[in-house]
């Protein structure tokens, strides 16, 4: 993922945040690539990572938090950030082969 798109994503405009906006990106791109099975994410889903990257910068001070709220403003972090992608992840998956493989087969005998 690129800086800048995710510099844009979140409308910051100097380099004072690009040392943790660095690292969300990396973490983000290796959980992905992690669920994907792959060493590096495809460029048909770079913007799973992006989406993801702004939802962890976003809650950055409400980490393990499952809701906040202040003076009348309420929000809910999901538990897993990917859930939203569950079904490209799904789709990407099986059309490359990497669907799940644990379904097996029953033999009765």
């Amino acid at each position: 993922m690129e800086l800048t798109d995710l510099k844009t994503m979140l409308q910051i405009k100097d380099n004072s945040r690009d040392s943790i906006l660095n690292l969300i990106s990396k973490n983000t791109e290796s959980a992905l690539c992690f669920k994907l099975g792959e060493k590096k994410v495809p460029d048909e889903l770079s913007y799973i990572a992006l989406e993801v990257a702004v939802k962890r910068y976003n809650r950055i001070a409400n980490e393990g938090m499952s809701q906040y709220s202040q003076e009348g403003e309420s929000i809910t972090f999901s538990t897993n950030d990917f859930d939203e992608f569950a079904n490209d992840i799904d789709a990407w998956k099986d059309n490359h082969g990497k669907g799940d493989t644990r379904a097996g087969r029953f033999l009765f005998v």
